[in-house]
C-alpha cells in the first residue's frame, strides 16, 4: 500500500524528522490562504499522486508570490499527470502540497528497504540526492552505500555515523543526520512498511538538514493491525479492479496482456505467468484465490478479469488442497451461466477431488478448454489468443 507525500512527512514528524511547513489543500483558494499561514516569501506546489518523477512531468513548481501560488495550484489541479511510471494514462491530480520553499545547498538520498537476501531491513544511502536512486545504482554504483540492521538491536548510532561519514554528512550536520536515520527506521519498524525513503535531504539555510520529499510503503497483510495506516489508503490511485478485487478477498495485478489468469497460489500464478510467457503470449493479470476458494469467490475473479477489455481468453490453473476442484467447477459453472462470459475458457485442473471437477465441467453444456498439465494449458491459452487475433 502506497501514501503520499504529505501523508509520509506528517508520519516521520511524530518520529523527529524535520520537514517543510506545509499542508494538503483541494482548491486554489485553499492554496492561497495556506501560503499565507505559512508566511515567507516563496513556496512550492506539489502535486499528489502516488508516482515518482513528478517534478520532470510538471507536478512540481515554485511560486513567488501568493497569486503565483493560486494560478499554480489551478493549473496543477485537476489535470492528468503523465510520468515515466504513470504510463501514458496518466493520474488525475485531486490535491497538492503547498510548503515553503528552501533554498538547497546539497542534496543527498537516505533509504531503508528490506534486503530479501539477508532478510534484513537495509539502509541505503546516496551523495546523489534528487534523482532517481535506480538511475544511480545503475551508472554509478559505488555511489551507493548500504548497512544491513539487525532485528534484535535495531539500528545503531555506530551504523548512522558510517553511512553519514560516507556520504559527506559531517561537523554540525552529523547528530542531525543520525536523529533522522534513526526516527525513520523507527517509523518504518513501527507501522509494518516494507520501504521508506527520503529523497532529497538537503542542506538548508543555516547549515540545517531537511527532508524535502518523502515516501513510505506498506505491507498490505499488516493492515489490519495498523488502522491508522489503513486510513490513509487513497483508492483514487489505486486500479478500481485491484480495489474490488481485495473486498472479495482476492489478490489481484492488472498487467498489459490478453491472457486472462484465475490461479490459487501465489506461487502457482508466477509460474502460470511464466508458462505464458514461454509459449509467446502475455498474461493479463495476476489473480491468487486463495486456498479457500468458494463458488462465489471463482465467480467474482471471473468478473473482475473480464473488466478489462484487453482479456481474449482465460486460462483457470487450480491445484487444489485446502480447496476442492469441484468447488472449483461449481463456480466457473456459476460464473458462465450468470455472466454470460463468451471468451474461450481454458481449465487445468488438479488436486483434491479432481475427477468430481472434471465431470462437473464436462457434462455442462459449456465449451471448455480442457488442458491436462500447466504447460498444456500456457500452450493451449496462446493458441487460443493467436486464433482470435488471426481472425479479427
Amino acid at each position: 500500500m502506497n501514501i503520499h507525500e504529505y501523508q509520509t512527512k506528517d508520519l516521520l514528524k511524530h518520529y523527529g524528522v524535520p520537514v517543510p511547513p506545509g499542508r494538503v489543500v483541494h482548491n486554489d483558494a485553499q492554496a492561497a490562504t495556506v501560503a499565507e499561514e505559512i508566511g515567507g516569501s516563496r513556496w512550492v506546489v506539489k502535486a499528489q499522486i502516488h508516482s515518482g518523477g513528478r517534478g520532470k512531468a510538471g507536478g512540481v513548481k515554485a511560486g513567488n508570490s501568493i497569486d503565483e501560488v493560486r494560478a499554480i495550484a489551478d493549473d496543477i489541479l485537476g489535470c492528468l499527470l503523465v510520468t515515466h511510471q504513470t504510463g501514458p494514462e496518466g493520474r488525475l491530480v485531486r490535491r497538492v502540497l503547498i510548503e515553503q520553499a528552501s533554498n538547497i545547498e546539497r542534496e543527498y538520498y537516505i533509504g531503508l528497504v528490506i534486503d530479501r537476501a539477508t532478510r534484513r531491513i537495509t539502509l541505503v544511502a546516496s551523495a546523489e540526492g534528487g534523482m532517481d536512486i535506480e538511475e544511480v545504482a545503475r551508472n554509478t554504483p559505488e555511489r551507493i552505500f548500504r548497512e544491513v540492521i539487525d532485528p534484535a538491536v535495531g539500528l545503531l548510532d555506530f551504523q548512522c555515523r558510517k553511512i553519514a561519514y560516507k556520504v559527506g554528512l559531517k561537523g554540525t550536520l552529523l547528530p542531525q543526520a543520525i536523529k533522522i536515520m534513526k526516527g525513520l527506521y523507527r517509523c518504518m519498524r513501527d507501522n509494518d512498511a516494507t520501504m521508506a525513503e527520503i529523497n532529497p535531504l538537503a542542506i538548508v539555510d543555516n547549515g540545517q538538514l531537511l527532508a524535502l520529499d518523502a515516501k513510505m510503503t506498506f505491507d498490505d497483510n499488516a493492515t489490519y493491525r495498523r488502522p491508522a495506516i489503513s486510513e490513509l489508503r487513497d483508492f483514487d490511485e489505486e486500479d478500481p479492479k485491484e480495489v474490488e478485487a481485495t473486498g472479495h478477498g482476492l489478490n489481484y495485478i492488472a498487467l498489459d496482456g490478453d491472457v486472462g489468469c484465475i490461479v490459487n497460489g501465489a506461487g502457482l500464478a508466477m509460474a502460470t505467468m511464466d508458462a505464458i510467457t514461454l509459449h509467446g503470449g502475455r498474461p493479463a493479470n495476476f489473480l491468487d484465490v486463495g486456498g479457500g476458494a468458494t463458488p462465489e469467490k471463482v465467480a467474482n475473479a471471473f468478473r473482475i478479469v473480464l473488466q478489462d477489455p484487453a482479456v481474449k481468453t482465460i486460462l483457470i490453473n487450480i491445484f487444489a488442497g485446502i480447496n476442492r476442484c469441484d468447488w472449483i467447477a461449481t463456480g466457473i459453472i456459476q460464473a458462465m451461466r450468470d455472466q454470460n462470459i463468451t471468451v474461450p475458457i481454458v481449465v487445468r485442473l488438479a488436486g483434491t477431488n479432481v475427477e468430481e471437477g472434471r465431470t462437473i465441467l464436462n457434462g455442462s453444456s459449456f465449451p471448455f478448454i480442457i488442458a491436462s498439465n500447466l504447460n498444456d494449458a500456457a500452450a493451449k491459452a496462446v493458441t487460443t489468443v493467436k486464433s482470435i487475433v488471426t481472425h479479427i
